[in-house]
């Protein structure tokens, strides 16, 4: 009898440890550790995928890039009548002729405008040092003043040995600056090709990946795949449409005040507002530190700039080309910025909002799908488990 009853009770334990939703889940989650763990093991295997990707990547990623630019543009004009590889060809030669255009036009200035910077940049920093000694010698800064010292002493042998260090690694890093001049090559070379085949093709490509899916999972992942694309096309066109906006008015704001190196100056400040939040402020402090050199009055002309564009693209320009598409928190942004930015350096600043784009849509539709399997998050008069 006794061994019965511990047979029904051992019954009875197995059917609710298989039954119970918590358990499954965890012995899913420990699954995944060890599959993780394994792959850690053995990543030396996956080098070879690493590497093929280290070449294809950059090519891949600026043909993307031009794509969600380009295809609006070739959808455009294949509605208008013409033929799709025609419009494809039409609009390369336009983008051609206008890179001509800035090598022979926009490069030479800013050529000349980086070389008059570099030459000036002494005369710079001897203004700034004769300013800040002449304030540090003020009466109430005595009693800092031999802290004061320590501080730029300690400063100028830090700069010293950096620059000795970069220096001494310069030959030793020939052979990666030539690695990474080759790959950018690579990059310009089969960019173009792989952008040609995108805009020709590019919609057939949802299609043929669903073919190896099997038939219940096509739906959704196409809904997947047609979320992704619409964030990142949204992203990316928005980003360098206010870029574009931002350029643009710095340049023509610089050169109103007569501001030195305003094309320079512009154009990275377009460049930096690709990195959001941040891009801004960073954009500003070679401004600034060029304004307090040039006077006073230049620093509060270059301030009212300033605060006009920000106006402009705050009020006018990024919420009628970005709105609210990506949703996504500021703080959130940040941590992205910052964490994407430690791994990555700037490609990942870059990068990493579109990418944390991506794996939301993808993490959204999974714990959708996982809501729908456990029956978790189900109202308990509609869970059986508890009927």
């Amino acid at each position: 009898m006794d061994k019965k009853k511990l047979t029904q009770k051992t019954s009875w334990f197995w059917k609710w440890f298989l039954n119970s939703q918590v358990v499954v889940a965890l012995i899913i989650v420990l699954l995944l550790l060890l599959i993780a763990l394994v792959f850690t093991k053995v990543s030396y295997l996956f080098e070879p995928v690493g590497q093929f990707f280290a070449i294809v990547g950059l090519p891949i990623v600026i043909a993307g890039i031009l794509y969600y630019l380009m295809n609006p543009v070739v959808n455009f004009l294949e509605k208008k009548g013409l033929n799709r590889t025609l419009a494809i060809i039409l609009l390369f030669i336009v983008v051609v002729a206008l890179i001509i255009w800035g090598i022979v036009v926009i490069i030479p200035q800013i050529r000349e405008q980086i070389g008059s910077m570099i030459k000036s940049l002494p005369g710079y920093f001897d203004t700034i040092s004769d300013k800040a000694s002449e304030i540090f010698k003020d009466p109430s800064f005595k009693p800092f003043q031999q802290h004061i010292d320590n501080s730029l002493q300690k400063i100028l042998e830090s700069l010293t040995e950096t620059a000795q260090n970069i220096s001494r690694v310069t030959l030793q890093g020939l052979g990666s600056v030539v690695s990474t001049l080759a790959t950018v090559v690579i990059a310009l070379i089969t960019a173009p090709i792989i952008l040609f085949f995108l805009l020709k093709d590019g919609d057939q490509l949802a299609p043929y990946i669903l073919k190896f899916l099997p038939t219940r999972t096509r739906k959704p992942t196409l809904r997947v795949m047609t979320e992704m694309n619409s964030q990142l096309a949204s992203y990316i066109r928005g980003q360098l449409t206010v870029a574009f906006a931002v350029a643009v008015m710095f340049i023509i704001g610089f050169s109103l005040v007569g501001m030195n190196y305003a094309i320079t100056l512009g154009i990275l400040a377009g460049f930096l507002n690709l990195i959001p939040y941040l891009g801004s402020f960073l954009a500003m402090v070679p401004v600034v530190f060029i304004a307090i050199v040039t006077g006073p009055i230049m620093l509060v002309k270059v301030i009212i700039v300033f605060a006009i564009e920000q106006t402009i693209e705050g009020r006018i320009v990024s919420p009628l080309v970005l709105g609210n598409q990506l949703e996504i928190h500021p703080v959130t942004i940040m941590f992205v910025l910052l964490t994407a930015g430690k791994i990555f350096g700037i490609a990942g600043v870059i990068l990493g909002i579109p990418f944390y784009a991506v794996a939301k849509v993808i993490a959204i539709h999974v714990f959708e799908w996982y809501k729908r399997v456990s029956r978790f998050y189900e109202d308990d008069e509609k869970n059986p488990v508890d009927e």
